[in-house]
């Protein structure tokens, strides 16, 4: 009976042991809330007393009125359709570079699918382990926390200096960071797949690129392309700020329109970018959900 007992107090134990973790983290994040506002509060120079200034409110209201085209003598970009048709075709040239980069991501994240895991290199997945495939591996993954440890923006400086501006350097630098991210999380989907038919498959006799195509594919490429569509969706947000490198598409243009202080082309710009994310959100939504029925 005791026995019996102390098996059924372990499990009251560990959801007492759960709660209270999360009792004293609640604690620690308040704690650390409350010293934040305290430390802005107590700074000077911390601007929090500019939000309840009158003339703050007041830049603020003549900025978004500008952003309208009021108070200008020059016809608002909304009516022309010349401003239209020149701003949608740079919407085109930055869901162009987002597409292209994501072509970059995937089609390096396919290449390094099997180096990259490591139940590949040890020889879990059916295969025999191997220096090579170890060295292999740890290449591979020191690349990929290389690739997306540098920022998006950062890779887009270091092209530019040796690339024409335009969408290309726009592209590369979003694909090699995303590289990082997509090839990373493609290579862990196949840590923890089945290894049962890969298995099944060398058994049979089965060369490496066949157990690719009928043992590891058909498992990781639902996954594989669910977070590629994610970061999709993150990418067609980030070309704006890779565009202002001069990396081409809507980003170089708001750049130079706030340069320019032409608010209302700023603007006209905004309704772009936004029609361009919600159109790729959606269409992402699309695909994930066609994936996983598939």
């Amino acid at each position: 009976m005791e026995r019996i007992g102390g098996e059924h107090t372990r499990p009251a134990r560990g959801f007492a042991a759960r709660v209270n973790v999360l009792r004293w983290s609640a604690y620690a994040m308040a704690l650390l809330i409350a010293a934040s506002w305290a430390f802005i509060l107590m700074d000077g120079n911390s601007g929090f007393g500019d939000l309840f200034r009158e003339r703050t409110w007041q830049n603020a209201g003549r900025f978004v009125a500008s952003l309208a085209g009021t108070g200008s003598e020059d016809p608002s970009p909304f009516a022309q359709a010349t401003r239209w048709r020149e701003t949608g075709q740079l919407a085109l040239n930055t869901l162009a570079m987002s597409v292209l980069a994501m072509g970059i991501a995937g089609s390096g994240a396919l290449v390094l699918l099997m180096p990259g895991a490591r139940n590949v290199s040890d020889g879990t997945l059916g295969g025999a382990p191997s220096r090579t495939g170890a060295v292999t591996y740890a290449a591979v993954r020191v690349f990929y926390t290389l690739t997306r440890a540098v920022p998006e923006l950062v890779w887009a400086m270091l092209i530019v200096f040796f690339l024409s501006p335009g969408i290309i350097p726009g592209a590369l630098a979003l694909g090699i960071h995303n590289l990082g991210i997509v090839g990373r999380l493609t290579s862990e989907v196949v840590e923890n797949l089945d290894p049962a038919p890969a298995r099944a498959l060398r058994a049979a006799g089965a060369s490496s690129p066949k157990v690719l195509l009928y043992g590891v594919f058909p498992q990781a490429l639902p996954l594989f392309l669910t977070f590629l569509m994610y970061r999709w969706e993150v990418v067609i947000r980030t070309t704006v700020v890779v565009g202002f490198l001069n990396a081409g598409g809507l980003g170089r243009e708001f750049r130079l329109r706030m340069s320019w202080f032409h608010y209302d082309d700023v603007a006209l710009l905004l309704v772009w970018y936004l029609l361009l994310v919600i159109a790729v959100d959606i269409l992402s939504a699309q695909l994930r959900r066609r994936v996983r029925w598939d």
